[in-house]
């Protein structure tokens, strides 16, 4: 698997981690005030995130109550089930091991957050993944506030150096009410797309 299928596919299972540029997180910072919780993160990431309080992948963020103003920049995932019993995966065969425990993917995230916010635990929430229209799990952000960037995020590895392989656009989604302020904020740096409501 080349570079840019690493980032684009499947980065949890390759063990890969990219961090958001600038100037994404900045502005959601300034949009929300600052960012209470990241629930995909590391110590690493948190250096430009700076959020006040992070779950990294042994506190499992999927498992916990979530609170007040979130950043989000989630494991890519297509998702995968523990290994049966005489595994044959093609997934196994190339990474070279069978995995015991399932592999949350980019569904859970986006349903945990959505539900995090619509029940009321979160103010508000700010969201960076790929532009992927077509797929199910993306469908549910498509009724929130979005921002297209104005050309491609290329993420940040974790040396520092720039992952300038990303072969898809991203897009920056919004749950919140401050919609006029995030119009605001963030459309020097992409088009923003919001819902169409008829009367």
């Amino acid at each position: 698997m080349n570079n840019a299928n690493l980032i684009n596919q499947s980065t949890a299972e390759q063990g890969f981690e990219y961090y958001t540029p600038e100037p994404w997180p900045t502005l959601a910072r300034q949009l929300m005030g600052g960012i209470c919780l990241d629930p995909a993160s590391n110590t690493v990431a948190n250096a430009n995130i700076k959020a006040k309080a992070i779950f990294t992948k042994e506190d499992d963020g999927l498992s916990q109550p979530w609170h007040g103003s979130v950043w989000m920049n989630h494991p890519f995932h297509r998702g995968e089930q523990p290994c049966r019993k005489n595994c044959k995966k093609k997934a196994c065969v190339k990474r070279g091991h069978h995995i015991d425990k399932a592999i949350p993917g980019n569904v859970d995230w986006v349903n945990k957050v959505i539900s995090e916010y619509e029940s009321g635990n979160i103010k508000e929430a700010v969201i960076i993944t790929f532009c992927n229209s077509s797929e199910g799990w993306f469908l549910p952000l498509l009724k929130y506030p979005q921002c297209f960037p104005n050309g491609r995020v290329h993420y940040i590895k974790e040396d520092g150096s720039k992952a300038d392989s990303c072969t898809k656009g991203s897009v920056i989604t919004y749950l919140g009410k401050r919609i006029g302020e995030f119009h605001r904020v963030f459309s020097k740096h992409g088009t923003i797309k919001v819902q169409f409501g008829l009367d």
